[in-house]
């Protein structure tokens, strides 16, 4: 896989993703996928973003009634021990994250399905069957990695489930839209979200995937300290600490009156939504268009990134500039050309 820019990767996600949309398709198809498709009990295994997507097809699975669970890959690098499941699906975009590695060289009585872009690499080579991306480039803080990984990881919930349906047709226009209406929203209050001393990000069903995900890029890029919560956890005192913050708030139920509570109180209150909602002095809103909820999930992350491209141009700070390059996350270590491509023009914010 070749690296690109994070603006280059936002540039070009559209397209990426109806690659990546019509590759797994193709795979899904054939025979040699079968035992796949069979899975009665899956168990998805992923370490930072690769985690935070498995909140989509967990939700998707559970709600056609399969039983489907997701689990940090570093809680079963001993083993399955104490799991139910017929299919452990690990997840790497790269192929090379230790920790994932690790669960699949332990696992036992189960058998393994890599979901990864990259091909060949080494979680692939472990696995007894394997769904890839098509080794589309991406960037090192990863805008198409994760949005595709979104749509693969559904297309294959959707075949174990047997969903009739394919909501991913058209996804390359609807990411043009809410990029366009998300930076038109964002403009009025990145000055003073740049200034906030840490962000929250809420949400709830598959979502939950977007609030983690947009968590880890706005302390990778802008580097903002940020955490996820689930809406009702959040509602549950987690909020009390709201004072000098962004929230970044995912949904179209309890999460709008919540948007309204924060911001009613001065908290700059960021919200993302399919419901008609009218911006207000402390609320911004980006309006999605109506999806099922994994092609959801890609548009909210959309509307992230360009959050986090715009916050990093107000805080000065370099996309891509990485701080810390632990050597032990990756199979073979880390790669120092990554780190070697940054995104130092800003001009596109």
């Amino acid at each position: 896989m070749s690296r690109i820019t994070f603006h280059d990767g936002q540039d070009g996600q559209p397209e990426a993703l109806e690659r990546v949309a019509a590759h797994v398709r193709a795979q899904l198809a054939a025979p040699a996928l079968d035992a796949l498709r069979a899975a009665q009990k899956p168990l998805f295994a992923g370490i930072g973003a690769s985690f935070a997507a498995l909140a989509v097809p967990v939700e998707v699975l559970r709600a056609h009634g399969v039983p489907a669970q997701r689990v940090l890959s570093s809680e079963i690098e001993d083993g399955l021990t104490g799991f139910d499941t017929d299919v452990l699906l690990g997840i790497s975009q790269g192929g090379r994250s230790s920790e994932t590695i690790a669960a699949f060289k332990a696992a036992e009585g189960a058998r393994t399905v890599a979901v990864l872009n990259v091909t060949p690499s080494p979680l692939a080579e472990l696995a007894e069957l394997a769904v890839d991306m098509g080794n589309e480039p991406d960037s090192y803080a990863s805008t198409v990695g994760f949005t595709g990984t979104i749509v693969a990881l559904d297309l294959i919930a959707g075949a174990i489930a047997g969903r009739d349906d394919d909501p991913w047709h058209g996804i390359g226009a609807h990411v043009r839209t809410v990029r366009e209406r998300a930076a038109a929203a964002i403009a009025p209050l990145r000055a003073r979200a740049a200034t906030t001393v840490a962000a929250d990000c809420v949400a709830s069903g598959a979502s939950r995937a977007s609030a983690e995900e947009a968590a880890l890029l706005l302390r990778e890029v802008p580097r903002i300290p940020a955490a996820a919560s689930a809406t009702r956890n959040y509602l549950h005192g987690e909020m009390e600490s709201a004072g000098n913050t962004l929230h970044l708030v995912f949904g179209d139920g309890r999460e709008i009156d919540l948007a309204r509570s924060l911001s009613d109180a001065g908290h700059l209150t960021l919200l993302v939504t399919a419901e008609d909602i009218a911006p207000g002095d402390h609320l911004g809103v980006v309006r999605l268009p109506a999806t099922s909820a994994a092609p959801r999930v890609v548009l909210e992350t959309v509307a992230v990134q360009e959050l986090v491209q715009a916050l990093s141009a107000e805080r000065d700070v370099p996309i891509e500039s990485f701080v810390f390059a632990n050597d032990d996350t990756k199979e073979g270590g880390v790669d120092p050309g990554d780190f070697a491509i940054g995104s130092p023009d800003l001009t596109h914010a």
